[in-house]
């Protein structure tokens, strides 16, 4: 189970007064094990307090730095005659357990992500497409085409899903046909600039060249997140509703190839592009990444998809009952078709225009999530 936030400060505390009471936080850091990498981009001072907030910080962002500064903490001398002892050692045996169990799953074959309910129904080939995509320093730019209301929005849920437990943040901007190059740079730099250090302006307008300043702002932008801590997928969603005349197109290209010719120096430390509704009639992006582009194509989830995603599901969190029962596999199939008739007429009796049918679907699904774990 993972810490909570009390527990954290408790953290916290030990390590103000065990780790890095100390006039030199990068040398004594560096003693107790930690990598010189990780000890190396933390911004640490005279301040203990400080330091100790910022260590806990930059190791909450996985579970594997998460369980090193446990590991620390519970084996240090000073602290392991204490009777908190104890306590640290119950934490760290915790996050072990964290740690067990997040690498037995497979991420991207998730069916339920965020609170258990919220669902992602079928796309087995994005899933596969999103492995590829995020294993392979090679790819820098995944496009993501199909029609109108098939789901392109959605693979965002699955991606921010994955980012959670592979190491990355999305971080997405959501398209119209007003929008400017200037307005997609200053999101994405509000996302990637260091929040200790403020954004730097930005005004990729300012000159009267247009395409060069793009090509500035975008090779900015990239820079930064190439800097950052954190890896960035950099995620433009609804390209499909863009001005066929809008200077995003040009800010797309530079994008792209800004962290193409980053990905040749700094390799998978490099920010990833992933384009949300875009097909192959739209601009073409520059020559030089034909060899380095992923491709998905997203479709409304059928009957099939809909049994495989419930059998599935059912199968992974079976209730008490079928689970001691030697019937488990004709209750499971069961419940399998009890929930795909109830979704598929959910969704197709509700008339409202206010969502499309495929949000229907995924809507109805997680009410029979719901009424199921309430069993």
């Amino acid at each position: 189970m993972p810490l909570t936030e009390t527990e954290w400060d408790l953290v916290t505390e030990w390590v103000r007064e065990y780790l890095l009471d100390t006039t030199d936080p990068h040398t004594q850091l560096g003693q107790f094990g930690f990598s010189p990498e990780f000890v190396g981009g933390l911004p640490l001072t005279a301040i203990s307090a400080a330091n100790a907030r910022t260590l806990v910080e930059a190791s909450r962002k996985s579970i594997e730095r998460q369980l090193k500064l446990l590991e620390v903490v519970a084996t240090n001398d000073e602290l392991s005659v204490l009777p908190t002892a104890e306590k640290a050692e119950e934490f760290r045996t915790r996050l072990s357990e964290d740690h067990r169990k997040h690498a037995a799953q497979d991420h991207y074959r998730t069916c339920v992500l965020k609170n258990g309910t919220e669902v992602f129904i079928d796309r087995q080939d994005l899933r596969e497409t999103l492995r590829l995509f995020a294993q392979d320093p090679e790819k820098s730019v995944l496009l993501v085409d199909g029609d109108p209301d098939s789901g392109r929005s959605y693979t965002y849920n699955l991606i921010r899903h994955v980012g959670q437990h592979c190491g990355f943040r999305p971080a997405r901007v959501t398209l119209s046909r007003t929008t400017t190059a200037d307005k997609v740079i200053r999101r994405l730099a509000e996302f990637v600039a260091d929040p200790h250090a403020g954004i730097s302006p930005v005004n990729p307008t300012q000159l009267n060249d247009l395409l060069p300043s793009i090509d500035d702002a975008a090779h900015w932008v990239i820079r930064r997140a190439t800097a950052a801590d954190e890896r960035f997928w950099l995620v433009l969603d609804e390209c499909d509703k863009l001005d066929p005349n809008s200077d995003v197109w040009d800010c797309i290209g530079q994008l792209a190839l800004a962290i193409y010719e980053h990905t040749a120096v700094r390799g998978d430390g490099s920010p990833r592009l992933v384009l949300l509704g875009y097909g192959p009639m739209m601009r073409q992006l520059p020559y030089d990444l034909r060899g380095n582009l992923c491709r998905d194509t997203a479709r409304i989830a059928e009957a099939a998809d809909l049994r495989a995603f419930f059998d599935q599901y059912f199968h992974e969190s079976p209730l008490p009952s079928l689970a001691r029962s030697p019937l488990e596999e004709s209750g499971i199939a069961e419940l399998v078709d009890m929930a795909v008739d109830d979704v598929l007429r959910t969704a197709e009796a509700d008339t409202s225009e206010s969502e499309s049918y495929m949000r229907k679907i995924c809507t109805a699904a997680e009410g029979a999530i719901r009424a199921y774990q309430s069993l």
